[in-house]
Order: C-alpha cells, then structure tokens, then sequence
C-alpha cells in the first residue's frame, strides 16, 4: 500500500424505533497489516450475529472456512458469517495485507447475502473498479469525513452497498455472458493489468486477434473501445488514490499507467470535468477514526 494511505475503523452505534426496516451497518474500516499476530476465530467472536465483507487491496492473507483454505491475494475477497466456522489471518511469510471490509447485521439482508455468498463463492475475485468494491470503499471515505451521522443513512449505506454486491453476484456474469470470450479475457486483463503500459498491439498479440478485429469486436460488445475502457479504470484508481493517499500527481500517474503528470491531468479533466488537485482539495482528508453514537455532536475517538 502506498505511503500516506489513511487507515482506521468506524464503529456505529445507532438506535431506531423498532418498528421501522432499517439495515445496521456495524463497522466498516480500512487496515494494513504486517504482523503475524493479526488473527480472527469467526467461532470465538463475541460481537456476531454479524456479515463480513473484507477485500484485499494489496498484499495476501490467509481464510480458512470449514475445511477449505484459500490465500486471499489482490482483489479476493472474504465473505463470512460470524459466529461460523472459519479463521482468517496474516501469514508469517507475508510481507502485507491491505484491505477494507464492512460488518453488518443480517436482520432485513440476510437473503440478499446468502443469494450473493452462493453465486460467488466465500472467496470470490472482484475486479477493483466493479460496483461493490468502489461502494464499500465510498462507505469508507463517508465514514471518515463524518457524513455517516444517523441510523437512516447508515442504513442506506448498508442497503446500497449489499444491493450493487447482488447485482455484480449476477450481472456482469449475465452481461458478460453475451461477450466474445477474448472480448473478456482482454477486459480482465485490463482490470489486473492497468498500471503496466497496456498497448492495442500487447492485447492483439494475447488474444491471437488482428488489431482492427479487437478493435471492432470489443467497442461493440463494451460500448467502449479498449482505450477507453483502460482510461476509465485508470481514472477511477487514480480519484481512489487521491481521496485516499497523500500521494504527488506524479506518483499517482506511475502508479496508474500513465507515462506522466501532465497527461493524469489531461484525461482526468477530460473524464470527470476536474483536475487532479481541485479533485482532492473538494475531498479533504481525515486521519482519525471515530465511534458514531446516537449523540454524534460527542466526538469520541479510539485507538484501534
């Protein structure tokens, strides 16, 4: 994870009349580890009943669940029930994990999940930019700037994040389904691959295709050509970056794919109407966490 990067745990503490459907949302937080001595035992847990989404952005950890082990690398996620059956920790051997997760009760969303947890698995890969990951890592940003102050916008938080989670558990399987098989080799390639210096010429020599055919082929089955959709994916990191690290344009621009600052500059104008800088300045930054309860004009700030 790049230096600068903000980490910290929200805990919300809200109280509603009981007669209305409201979602909870828990927790949600954003952590880096380095030390073998990060470790959960879902059946010593003491806070369930609770839902774990947990997404690793850098780095590996470890999920073991009833008999099965999996290593939770780059865009794999965790979904879990706690109290359950499971464990998940950081290896000895690894150098880090990075990651975001959210907690949430399962009273009104429980269906929702487990529809979810069966089509995607309990370690399912998630591309960085789809829909549920760039929600839950808004809920995050939310969180941090304070604006997550009541039990109705916690639960719409929740509803909207476990919503786009079903919606990606089917959608894009149904919408890439109608894609020509390379048509989504060449995207996921994309999506795992954006920081390199990703050529029309690289793609075509992947996929066995002419350049004129990928071309064609992909813009009309994505809507986009592969530049563009490069671009996009690019642009969305790079605005996660600049909410998220304190990172120079310059670095940013490397850590995205683009062969400099002014160029960032260039297309991210071009795509969201903005500068890099007036981006993060509209944003700000918070590098503290917060407990939220029912009296949120009382900050009450922990140590995680």
């Amino acid at each position: 994870m790049a230096s600068g990067t903000e980490t910290g745990t929200y805990g919300f503490r809200f109280t509603a009349p009981s007669h209305l459907a409201l979602c909870e949302l828990f927790a949600v937080g954003r952590d880096e580890i380095r030390h073998p001595s990060y470790r959960w035992d879902g059946e010593e847990r003491k806070d369930g009943p609770l839902l774990l989404f947990q997404y690793t952005l850098e780095g590996e950890g470890m999920f073991e669940s009833g008999t099965e082990t999996y290593q939770i690398d780059q865009g794999r996620a965790i979904m879990a029930e706690i109290p359950g059956d499971h464990r998940y920790y950081f290896p000895a051997d690894g150098s880090h994990w990075s990651f975001v997760f959210i907690l949430m009760r399962p009273s009104l969303i429980l269906p929702n999940w487990e529809e979810a947890k069966l089509r995607l698995g309990e370690a399912p890969y998630l591309p960085p930019t789809s829909r549920p990951v760039r929600a839950l890592l808004e809920i995050w940003d939310q969180a941090g700037h304070g604006r997550i102050t009541d039990p109705y916008t916690a639960s719409s938080c929740v509803y909207s994040f476990i919503s786009e989670l079903c919606r990606y558990a089917v959608a894009p399987q149904d919408e890439r389904r109608n894609w020509p098989e390379k048509v989504r080799q060449a995207a996921e390639y994309m999506d795992a691959n954006y920081r390199s210096m990703i050529s029309l010429d690289q793609l075509s020599d992947r996929l066995g295709w002419s350049k004129y055919h990928l071309l064609r082929t992909f813009a009309a089955a994505v809507g986009q050509t592969p530049s563009e959709y490069l671009n996009r994916v690019r642009i969305e990191q790079a605005m996660r970056l600049l909410r998220q690290t304190d990172m120079s344009i310059e670095q940013i621009a490397e850590q995205v794919g683009y062969s400099g600052g002014s160029y960032l500059i260039k297309v991210f104008r071009k795509m969201t109407g903005l500068t890099p800088g007036g981006f993060r300045s509209e944003e700000g930054q918070l590098t503290f966490s917060r407990m939220f309860f029912e009296d949120y004009n009382v900050d009450r700030r922990f140590s995680d």
